[in-house]
């Protein structure tokens, strides 16, 4: 299996305050990694790093073989990087077909969107429903789908989420993580899972990196880790240290 991103002892801070001290990790081509910790331990500065949003203080990131740092983030999409962030972050006033069209903004080829937009509807019914609704009428679930959704327009190699059951119905947190195994089977896309919702991440995921204070403090196999004494002592709300 080949190494699809390659995050190479990577220091970021904010105002001088470290927020990643020397995080190295790997996501392979069709794998589902994810990222674990309580907030502020460093998991969306990852996905910042990785999107450009966040300039890396030193490290690489390299991608497909090529060196992604230092690239304007609509390169970075162009390169086959999506991302769903926290918060879903939708078109309220749009409708639910421009939202997902937006997905398609580095795209020029037209029957190709509307193929894309055709497996989104049929992976997404409830969409396809409310097709021509504002998104902002939308549950939160819907919501997410929409944005998972949006994000898959960009026909992508790799998949970061974001806290994608943040918010979210328990009953559709578990439709969200059907969800995402299934792009990761069906659309050979490799997914980034940032979650604090540890079981889930744990139950859907090959392997797991835990964070704590801006670095990797347990890695491994997610079927392993489950049973770790440490995992389960931050499923119960303590700190892995």
């Amino acid at each position: 299996m080949r190494t699809l991103l390659n995050f190479e002892n990577v220091e970021l801070y904010y105002d001088q305050v470290y927020a990643l001290k020397g995080v190295s990790l790997t996501l392979d081509e069709g794998e589902t990694v994810a990222l674990i910790g309580a907030n502020g331990a460093g998991k969306s500065s990852i996905l910042r790093a990785i999107t450009g949003l966040a300039k890396l203080h030193s490290g690489q990131i390299h991608f497909m073989g090529e060196r992604l740092d230092g690239l304007a983030t609509a390169d970075i999409v162009k390169r086959g990087v999506a991302m769903v962030p926290e918060g879903r972050r939708v078109f309220p006033f749009m409708s639910v077909k421009d939202n997902l069209l937006m997905g398609a903004f580095t795209r020029t080829d037209k029957a190709g969107i509307a193929h894309t937009l055709d497996s989104v509807l049929e992976r997404f019914p409830r969409l396809r429903e409310r097709y021509s609704q504002q998104a902002g009428t939308l549950s939160g679930g819907e919501q997410q789908m929409m944005v998972i959704g949006r994000a898959l327009m960009t026909k992508p190699r790799m998949l970061l989420l974001d806290e994608p059951s943040l918010g979210i119905a328990p009953k559709l947190v578990q439709d969200i993580a059907r969800s995402i195994v299934a792009i990761s089977r069906d659309e050979k896309v490799s997914v980034l899972l940032v979650e604090q919702n540890s079981r889930m991440a744990l139950s859907i995921s090959q392997r797991t990196y835990a964070l704590a204070t801006g670095k990797v403090v347990l890695a491994g196999e997610s079927k392993a880790l489950m049973g770790d004494e440490r995992i389960k002592a931050a499923y119960l709300g303590g700190e892995l240290e």
